[in-house]
């Protein structure tokens, strides 16, 4: 029971074969009261509901920072004060760097980045009257090697800003005793890369995996668990990477 009596917020956890909710189930099962963060207010609350009793399913757009401020709030009212915040909350687009347009570039920018920041500043001031708290960011190991396999240039420029930013974050919120890293998986398993993954692909892809199979969302969230929980009680402003090997560097 590493999260025994812990409040957490997870944003992009309403799908069910996504890595926000893997996240959420192995949290609940720690002991940990979950918030589940959707676009969806119907999905959210089922998907809090498949957890058990005494988590909640709120409707959050990450963009918007009204909209964060106000989940964060009815979390807080409901749950008890934030102890963990997992910006989870992602969108992809596959497309090359000449057939980005502003909308694309806006949006993945939104989603990605400045939901990232909007959820983070909605929860700092309570941590930081409790001296305690710890966020973790949904990075990309497309933001390391310069790209990924369904993610467009913006994405990895997305990516790339999360890393930076929960760095910084980690710098500067280090004194209030609120801890901040990020995760950084190679291919996962999920409905994102489901219909896309050919198994020619699989092949190719697997060739360069040391540990020759394609990550789950289960291989995150463990991942999640760890900087949530006191095992990570000294790290902050880290990168860990969850790739199988994919991308091993210095």
């Amino acid at each position: 029971m590493l999260l025994k009596d812990k409040t957490v917020i997870i944003s992009g956890a309403a799908g069910l074969r996504g890595i926000g909710y893997a996240t959420a189930r192995l949290f609940a099962e720690n002991g940990a009261r979950v918030a589940i963060l959707d676009l969806d207010q119907a999905a959210a609350q089922a998907a809090a509901d498949s957890l058990g009793k005494g988590h909640l399913g709120l409707a959050c757009n990450v963009v918007s920072p009204q909209a964060c401020q106000t989940a964060v709030h009815t979390v807080t009212a409901e749950l008890g004060a934030v102890d963990v915040l997992i910006n989870n909350a992602g969108i992809t687009q596959p497309v090359k760097i000449m057939e980005i347009d502003p909308g694309s570039w806006d949006r993945i920018m939104d989603v990605n980045l400045r939901g990232v920041l909007n959820l983070s500043q909605a929860v700092i001031p309570g941590m930081r009257r409790r001296q305690s708290g710890s966020i973790a960011c949904m990075s990309s190991v497309s933001a390391q090697r310069g790209g990924g396999i369904f993610g467009g240039p913006h994405y990895s420029a997305a990516k790339a800003g999360v890393l930076g930013l929960a760095k910084a974050m980690a710098r500067e919120l280090g004194p209030d005793n609120i801890r901040v890293n990020c995760v950084t998986p190679g291919l996962i398993q999920t409905d994102i890369t489901g219909g896309k993954l050919t198994d020619e692909m699989r092949t190719e892809i697997l060739k360069g995996i040391p540990l020759n199979r394609l990550g789950d969302a289960l291989d995150v969230a463990k991942v999640y668990l760890f900087l949530a929980s006191d095992l990570s009680s000294y790290v902050t402003g880290a990168v860990i990477d969850v790739n199988g090997g994919m991308l091993i560097h210095g």
